[in-house]
């Protein structure tokens, strides 16, 4: 399937932007599979959230996976980029910067909690173009949520090294790819001790512990839309559904299962 490779600027989402009479503000657009908005930024904080689907955001030199039960708050000014994973229904909530609900210049990945849900929906519905005293509550409403919910972080830290990231960016195309770091040196024109040397300079973590955020960051998708534990350990290159339950309660303190139906 080609890539639809699209500038921010071609929605017009600007156009609906906040502002300190109407702080918060809803834009959105149905999108297809394999379309990537380019690196963008905007003055105002954004609250990045898909109704249906799955999108990739890349910012701050992170990547985040990002199912319909979460989010990402993305702070003003951040370049950031979008790949959509599975079409998408995407709703982004524009906040201004005077309002913003989160101190620093973090992005955070929410969960998104059911009040949230109905609020999103009920300002979705709202005319945008009309200012009135119900979307002006339904604002307030929002950022006193946002702040609520609870961070659910699966964070995959990005290189800069070209060599580098061309191993990362084939793994996170491909998180069940078998390669051992030695096969992907062969790829990429690096040394296997040249790659292990980037990986704990630029990401602070060997190439397994990043290969298993990957991993990780993928199976949330998967498993939320209802594929069965054993075939997202074969999708992701375990060698068994236990496996991949071990590695999931190691890094969470839980289950698979039980950590997807508590954000229900």
């Amino acid at each position: 399937m080609p890539v639809a490779v699209v500038n921010h600027t071609q929605f017009n989402w600007d156009s609906n932007f906040p502002t300190e009479a109407c702080p918060v503000t809803m834009s959105g657009r149905d999108l297809e599979a394999t379309t990537v908005l380019l690196p963008h930024h905007h003055p105002w904080g954004q609250f990045t959230y898909a109704m249906q689907g799955v999108i990739r955001v890349d910012a701050n030199q992170s990547s985040w996976i990002v199912p319909p039960q979460r989010a990402i708050w993305i702070p003003p000014d951040m370049v950031h980029g979008v790949t959509v994973l599975e079409r998408t229904r995407l709703r982004p909530l524009c906040v201004h910067a005077s309002r913003t609900p989160f101190p620093g210049s973090e992005c955070r990945v929410l969960e998104v909690s059911s009040l949230l849900r109905e609020l999103l929906a009920a300002l979705e519905q709202h005319d945008q173009h009309e200012a009135s005293h119900r979307e002006h509550l339904l604002g307030e409403m929002l950022l006193d949520e946002l702040p609520r919910c609870a961070e659910r972080p699966v964070r995959v830290p990005l290189p800069t090294d070209k060599r580098l990231k061309a191993l990362c960016d084939a793994l996170l195309a491909d998180p069940g790819a078998e390669l051992t770091l030695a096969g992907w040196a062969a790829q990429v024109g690096a040394s296997e001790r040249t790659l292990t040397r980037l990986f704990e300079r630029e990401l602070g973590m060997g190439f397994g512990h990043w290969r298993q955020q990957v991993r990780l960051a993928h199976a949330a998708p998967l498993i939320s839309r209802g594929m069965p534990l054993s075939q997202v350990a074969a999708e992701l290159g375990y060698a068994s559904q236990s496996a991949f339950s071990a590695m999931f309660r190691k890094s969470f303190g839980c289950s698979p299962s039980t950590f997807f139906n508590s954000e229900k």
